[in-house]
């Protein structure tokens, strides 16, 4: 329940949020617009006389396998045969928002908000969004729910045909049955939906026959495999044109002063140039002539402001300790346990390019006074509102497809292809495909955010830790990320005035797992001229670097083997320590000794646990050369096995590119950077050996996605250390 204190907490703001609340209605009416044949049962599936069954999803998919596992957590409480499953995307609503998303990527933006009022905001806002490893954890009970109802229904239908008592009835493999009686579902739904729903729904019990921790085959592998899959790219429609773009410099803002048309109207296929004060784009018949028609223009900008610098990102990180952190937690009295022998030590993290596949594209077509849209987006109604302002349409007016996402890693959280898209779009009158170079998606990445931190640690005479001090100087990724995305948002407008706190998002991960006596972590926020976002991993991927590492250094400092240092501060998490000492058998832990090149790290994080064990060595040119990982996850229940691996070893190749590969490089707001080739990202011959082990659990599901990222560079660095004696502190690594 929200107290009447938390309702207050934000002021006069607070009290119009609570009256509002009350004002707003609670129920929805979804249309799935079910097709003839078919017949919906709720606002999650539709069964047609066939027996295929589509199920809406929420989320997008862009590599992680939600197409499959949220589909299959209804299956199984449906009790349906997973071949007649089909999936299509939800219609924006607000049954299907993501409000635990939301709280994370924003969250950080609106600390003063009360997080319950946060959530019901973003139900009421209808906004669909991918991210943060959210999407079982958010729609697991909505989906069994969902499940159960229709089970219900149909066995109603049955019932009555037999004549029997529902309750008697059960469901397998796509059927109804009772004492040895079978009736397809395709053949009841148009019945059962005229039946009503029990005050509680019953929901299946036993493991017999559940579709749930079965590793059934993705539902969106076929299409990817055989190249069926349609993705922005793919699209054609009549008329089509396509279009290449150039913008000005990464910080500040540029306006566009100058280009040489001519010169592009000489290319063969160039059709248009379209200026902006912000960009330009050419216009051609083909994908290959607007790139060379946007070469062609040798566009020049004029730049206010700060241009993105590398050495300025640096000093910035530097300079942000100067004036007194916000308190993110604290324990005890910190300042009166750091005195003495205190033991000292700075890591530091770069910035994080996406560097997906798929870079930033949109399809846009205007005709018949609307606009329709075909873009990989993780926020469908996000998108739909950016090219709405940019065009000056309403946002009924505007009409999204999202389409599979080619990697993403957080990128189609932005929109600015999609706005830009719109604006080309309504001034050739013709559908059009834009697609940004990969120059144009590094130098306009929303990056990963760097981070810098202090950390400080006081030891006992045998060996403990006293106290724990993080200082953690990075921008406030989150504050960020709700300005630019949410910048019509109320609520965010209403935050963003109050009195700032540590940014949650940008702190995630920076408090220790383990049991502390005195503590205190703050964060220093950074003002950088690059733009920052959401990158996989989160910031976890640079706490978790500081904090183990730490540990690490701590443990070596007392003497102490470093995984049994661990342990004996995670007598409260059985479950952490588990994949902790599953980990070290699994991997043979020698005990980090001496030139053995092993290293451990743990982390948790969405519910679920992770520990690593690294072996790695520098290779004959100074480079980190990784030869193995063993991974031992706790997710909690496992939908899908096999999904829940490939994400853990996805995440842990992702990580290696952010330990191994480089970071772009700015000078007077350009890079260096301008292919995959310049980021050195891994190889499939630089890839090391990975085991992933699951851990049985009947907790409840947890996050998977990011799960595999942050535990992997100290890992590595560990590792390094302790096959060297030369620590790494800085991410990526460099030289020894």
């Amino acid at each position: 329940m929200i107290s009447r204190r938390s309702l207050l907490v934000t002021g006069g703001a607070g009290i119009g949020l609570a009256v509002a609340w009350a004002a707003w209605p609670r129920r929805y009416a979804v249309d799935l617009a079910p097709q003839k044949g078919e017949t919906a049962l709720g606002a999650w599936l539709k069964i047609a006389e066939s027996g295929r069954i589509t199920i809406a999803v929420p989320q997008a998919e862009h590599g992680q396998g939600v197409y499959t596992t949220l589909p299959q957590i209804l299956a199984d409480e449906l009790g349906a045969d997973w071949r007649t499953i089909g999936v299509e995307a939800a219609l924006p609503n607000p049954i299907y928002a993501n409000p635990l998303a939301a709280t994370m990527l924003f969250g950080g933006g609106l600390t003063h908000v009360p997080e319950p009022i946060q959530r019901e905001h973003w139900v009421r806002s209808a906004l669909l969004l991918t991210g943060g490893s959210t999407s079982v954890r958010m729609f697991e009970a909505a989906l069994r729910d969902a499940g159960a109802a229709a089970r219900v229904l149909l066995a109603k239908a049955a019932a009555a045909r037999w004549d029997v008592d529902w309750e008697q009835c059960e469901t397998s493999e796509g059927m109804v049955v009772n004492a040895g009686r079978r009736l397809r579902f395709g053949e009841l739904a148009a019945e059962a939906a005229g039946y009503d729903l029990p005050a509680e729904l019953p929901l299946r019990i036993g493991d017999e026959g559940r579709l749930t921790g079965q590793s059934v085959p993705r539902l969106d592998a076929p299409a990817k495999v055989d190249g069926s899959a349609n993705f922005t790219a793919d699209v054609r429609l009549p008329d089509m044109v396509f279009a290449s773009i150039a913008q000005g410099p990464a910080g500040g803002e540029s306006r566009l002063v100058q280009v040489e048309k001519a010169a592009a109207d000489r290319v063969s296929g160039v059709m248009a140039v379209i200026e902006n004060d912000r960009w330009v784009a050419a216009i051609a018949n083909n994908s290959w002539a607007a790139i060379q028609g946007v070469a062609a223009l040798r566009p020049r900008f004029e730049t206010r402001g700060r241009l993105a610098d590398s050495a300025a990102v640096t000093r910035a990180l530097d300079n942000a300790f100067a004036a007194e952190g916000d308190r993110l937690a604290a324990v005890g009295d910190i300042a009166e346990v750091l005195r003495g022998d205190v033991a000292r030590a700075e890591y530091s993290i770069g910035i994080g390019a996406h560097a997906a596949l798929e870079t930033p594209t949109a399809t846009a077509w205007w005709h018949a006074d609307r606009l329709e849209l075909w873009i990989p987006t993780q926020a469908p109604g996000l998108a739909r509102a950016a090219a709405a302002r940019a065009v000056g349409l309403p946002e009924s007016a505007v009409t999204v497809h999202p389409m599979l996402i080619g990697g993403s890693f957080g990128q189609a959280l932005d929109h600015d292809a999609v706005a830009q898209a719109a604006v080309i779009a309504l001034t050739v009158r013709r559908p059009v495909q834009l697609t940004w170079s990969r120059r144009e998606a590094i130098l306009h990445d929303r990056f990963g955010a760097p981070a810098k931190a202090r950390m400080a640690a006081r030891l006992s005479a045998d060996g403990r830790i006293l106290g724990w001090q993080a200082q953690i100087a990075t921008p406030a990724t989150g504050a960020a990320l709700a300005q630019r995305l949410l910048s019509a948002d109320p609520l965010t407008r209403v935050a963003t005035a109050l009195p700032r706190r540590a940014d949650a998002y940008a702190m995630s991960g920076a408090l220790p797992p383990y049991r502390l006596p005195a503590m205190a972590i703050d964060h220093h926020r950074a003002d950088i001229a690059l733009p920052v976002g959401h990158l996989r991993g989160g910031a976890d991927r640079a706490n978790a670097f500081f904090t183990e590492c730490f540990i690490d250094e701590l443990a070596h400092r007392a003497g102490a083997e470093p995984m049994s240092f661990r342990i004996g501060m995670l007598g409260h998490d059985p479950r952490l320590a588990r994949c902790l000492t599953t980990a070290a058998s699994l991997g043979g832990w020698d005990g980090g000794r001496a030139g053995s090149g092993q290293g451990l790290a743990c982390h948790a994080m969405a519910g679920s646990m992770i520990a690593v064990l690294a072996e790695a060595q520098y290779d004959a040119a100074g480079r980190p050369s990784v030869s193995r990982i063993v991974a031992a996850v706790d997710c909690g229940r496992a939908i899908n096995p096999d999904i829940v691996r490939q994400q853990v070893e996805g995440g842990i190749v992702f990580a290696i590119a952010l330990v191994a590969g480089r970071a772009p490089a700015f000078t007077a707001g350009l890079t260096d950077a301008r292919t995959l080739g310049d980021l050195q990202l891994p190889r499939l011959s630089d890839t090391p050996e990975i085991t992933v082990e699951l851990i049985p659990s009947a907790a409840d599901p947890g996050g998977v996605s990011d799960l595999g990222v942050p535990a992997v560079a100290p890992a590595i660095a560990n590792a390094l250390a302790s096959a060297t004696g030369n620590r790494p502190r800085h991410l990526p690594f460099g030289l020894p």
